[in-house]
């Protein structure tokens, strides 16, 4: 049945499907400013327009890009997902958690998204902080600590879930950048995720309420979501593919 999803939305993005089925990830290992060590798989898009920085929910890991980020390849979009140091085993193992002696706090892992930026730098490509969950509130404050290195932001979810409460629609007023933002329908979800987006002063703001949906950004997996992957991949691709095209 994935296969065959897989098969349907790439026919009607114009994606072969021999182009998901060849992107293979690269493992990679990033050192953080502290030392910790970062797990990583890279998925290398053919003249890639932009790349975009994968972060999971609370209690998970890379895995939960496994089917994502293979899309985000295909659609043209290097893709890079990591686990970061505050995670679990939701969808596989959080290789950089388990190399800790303790657990981190959502806050501690905000220095992972840094070194992820870090990364992305050199490459000299537009760069998209993609979060899910507790990671869509951090991208936000990485976002506006980083105005220069950033180019969009994608949040899942996003909510206040830091222990400073109202910190995330704090930093949002200093995210000038495109902003896509979608969640689950529940009403709590959608005013979080509009109270954060409506404090950005950007221009370009996407708010997408799906009529079906889940928390995060396992929205676009369709064995999460049945009944709502393929609309929520429409937008999200449709954001993504506006904005502006790398300089050359």
């Amino acid at each position: 049945m994935l296969l065959k999803w897989i098969i349907g939305v790439a026919a009607a993005f114009g994606l072969s499907t021999g182009a998901i089925a060849q992107t293979a990830a690269t493992p990679v290992t990033l050192q953080a400013q502290d030392g910790v060590s970062i797990a990583g798989l890279v998925y290398p898009a053919a003249h890639a327009k932009a790349i975009v920085l994968l972060f999971h929910q609370a209690v998970s890991s890379k895995a939960e890009y496994a089917t994502i980020a293979p899309r985000l390849a295909a659609a043209g979009f290097t893709a890079l997902a990591i686990d970061l140091r505050s995670g679990g085993s939701m969808y596989g193992p959080n290789e950089t958690a388990a190399r800790l002696s303790s657990p981190a706090t959502y806050e501690q892992a905000g220095l992972d998204l840094v070194t992820a930026l870090d990364w992305a730098q050199p490459q000299h490509l537009p760069v998209v902080l993609w979060g899910s969950s507790y990671s869509a509130a951090l991208v936000f404050e990485v976002a506006a600590a980083h105005a220069d290195e950033v180019s969009a932001v994608v949040a899942f979810s996003p909510g206040e879930y830091l222990a400073d409460r109202g910190a995330v629609a704090r930093a949002a007023a200093g995210v000038r950048v495109p902003i896509y933002v979608s969640s689950a329908p529940e009403a709590d979800e959608v005013r979080a995720a509009r109270a954060i987006l409506s404090a950005s002063p950007a221009r370009v703001k996407t708010q997408y309420v799906p009529r079906f949906g889940v928390h995060g950004a396992s929205t676009l997996i369709e064995a999460r979501d049945p009944k709502g992957a393929a609309d929520n991949w429409a937008h999200v691709l449709a954001f993504l593919n506006a904005l502006p095209a790398p300089r050359t």
